[in-house]
C-alpha cells in the first residue's frame, strides 16, 4: 500500500523523528531534507496559532504537498506566559538550548510557583483546507536540569503526576504523554 505523502515544514531533526514514531509508517514525512533547497519563513506571528498557520500555508504554497506545521511553546505562570512564542530563541536568536534553560532558572530563583505548560499547535493545510490541533502538557518547573533524553526545555520540565522531567522518560513515554503527542494523535486522527 502506498504511503500518503505530506511534508512536515520542520528543520529540527529530534522533532521530525518523534512525529515519526507517532504517526508509524502511513505516511511518507518530507521535509526540509528532501527539497534542493529550504524554505524560509519568518515567524513573526504573536501566537503559536499565527506562525503554525503561516508556515504551513507557506509550505504548502512552495511544495504544492499537503502541509503540516507546528509551533510549540513553554508557558511559565509567574513569567505571565513567558518565554511561550519565544521559546526556541529566549536566550538569544541561535537557539541554544542550554542558554534558554539557564535564562529560565535564573528568571525563576527565589520563585515558589514553578507552574508551567507546555504547548503545541499544529497547522495542516492542503488546498483550501485548513485545520489547527493543539496538545498541552501540564507541569512545573524544576529547579536543576536532570536527564539526558529529549530536547530543548525537556531536562527542567517536570510533567503533572510525575516526579521525572521529561528528559527522563523514555521516547515512548514521552510520545505517550507529550503535548505534541498529543496535537499529533488529534492530528493523526483527523487523517483517517
Amino acid at each position: 500500500m502506498a504511503r500518503t505523502k505530506i511534508f512536515f515544514g520542520t528543520g529540527n531533526a529530534k522533532k521530525l523523528k518523534e512525529i515519526n514514531e507517532i504517526l508509524g509508517d502511513r505516511y511518507e514525512i518530507i521535509s526540509f531534507r528532501d527539497l534542493p533547497e529550504k524554505i524560509e519563513v519568518i515567524e513573526d506571528r504573536p501566537t503559536l496559532e499565527g506562525n503554525a498557520i503561516k508556515k504551513a500555508r507557506e509550505f504548502h504554497a512552495a511544495t504544492g504537498l499537503p502541509c503540516f506545521s507546528d509551533d510549540t511553546g513553554l508557558e511559565v505562570e509567574a513569567l505571565d506566559g513567558r518565554p511561550g512564542v519565544y521559546s526556541a530563541r529566549y536566550a538569544g536568536e541561535d537557539g541554544n538550548a542550554e542558554r534558554n534553560m539557564a535564562k529560565l532558572l535564573e528568571e525563576l530563583q527565589g520563585q515558589e510557583n514553578r507552574a508551567a505548560r507546555f504547548r503545541t499547535v499544529i497547522a495542516y493545510v492542503n488546498g483550501e483546507e485548513l485545520q489547527t490541533f493543539d496538545g498541552v502538557l501540564n507541569g512545573q518547573i524544576g529547579h536543576e536540569k536532570r536527564g539526558d533524553q529529549g530536547f530543548g526545555y525537556d531536562p527542567l520540565f517536570i510533567p503533572e503526576g510525575d516526579h521525572r522531567t521529561l528528559a527522563e522518560h523514555s521516547a515512548d513515554e514521552k510520545n505517550a504523554i507529550s503535548h505534541r503527542g498529543r496535537a499529533v494523535r488529534k492530528f493523526a486522527n483527523f487523517l483517517k
